[in-house]
């Protein structure tokens, strides 16, 4: 099968993450994967929801939105509330940042990220998920080097990745044309050690096999390693030290 723009069903979008991307928050990572490109940035605040209060941890949250010329057709502004859809979204970014972090060494602080949609070609929530990781390092970072932390409280890298189902075979991170043709559509959001965070997947027409799952799962997590790779150079040899040695102390 020959993709549209001329990748091997195993290949990834060219990729790049540019870490401090803005000057005020404490962390930030413009991630570009083909043409999906993502501004994501982490705001600490001293604070915990109120469900929170004297339970002696904190808090990662996130909020997800799409600019109104991110896609071919104008996207109006969530003025009037968040769709359903970038609701999801946001509260699947939450999720995974929290799977990989130490609330209770956080302390009673909140992390907000942000992650706002540039340009939408396929993969933005998995974009979004592998470039706020980046933007959260960096703010945990920055509460290090203020005394408010002692350690990057992070279990290991994080990132996500889309995979499919496409006339009947398996590809890896899909574009929004793929992903609109494709039988099953699938996003998986996994640690460097191969941990499984959270599985999105449904099939589209007919069912698919156990076999075709194991197949879709094993090209996710290589996947997931060529990213792991960008977010480490992001970062730097210092920041992937620190990461890394609280990673096997945990």
């Amino acid at each position: 099968m020959m993709r549209t723009d001329g990748r091997n069903n195993n290949e990834l979008r060219p990729i790049s993450i540019v870490r401090s991307y803005l000057k005020y928050p404490e962390g930030s990572a413009l991630i570009t994967l083909g043409d999906t490109i993502v501004l994501c940035t982490a705001s600490v605040e001293e604070k915990v929801p109120p469900f929170l209060n004297g339970q002696g941890q904190g808090w990662v949250t996130a909020e997800y939105a799409m600019l109104p010329r991110s896609t071919e057709v104008r996207v109006n502004r969530e003025r009037g509330g968040v769709n359903a859809r970038s609701l999801e979204i946001q509260r699947l970014i939450g999720r995974s940042l929290r799977a990989v972090t130490d609330l209770q060494l956080l302390g009673h602080r909140t992390i907000k990220i942000d992650c706002d949609v540039i340009h939408a070609d396929g993969g933005t929530r998995t974009a979004a998920i592998s470039g706020a990781f980046v933007a959260l390092i960096e703010a945990l970072d920055y509460l290090r080097q203020n005394n408010k932390l002692d350690k990057l409280p992070v279990r290991g890298y994080l990132s996500a990745v889309s995979v499919g189902l496409l006339d009947e075979q398996v590809v890896f991170d899909l574009t929004f044309e793929e992903d609109s043709a494709a039988a099953v559509d699938m996003n998986i959001v996994m640690t460097a050690s191969g941990e499984l965070v959270e599985i999105q997947g449904s099939a589209e027409g007919k069912p698919f096999s156990r076999e075709q799952l194991e197949q879709l799962l094993d090209m996710a997590a290589a996947g997931v390693q060529k990213i792991s790779v960008c977010q480490k150079e992001a970062l730097g040899p210092d920041l992937d030290a620190l990461l890394q040695e609280f990673a096997d102390y945990s």
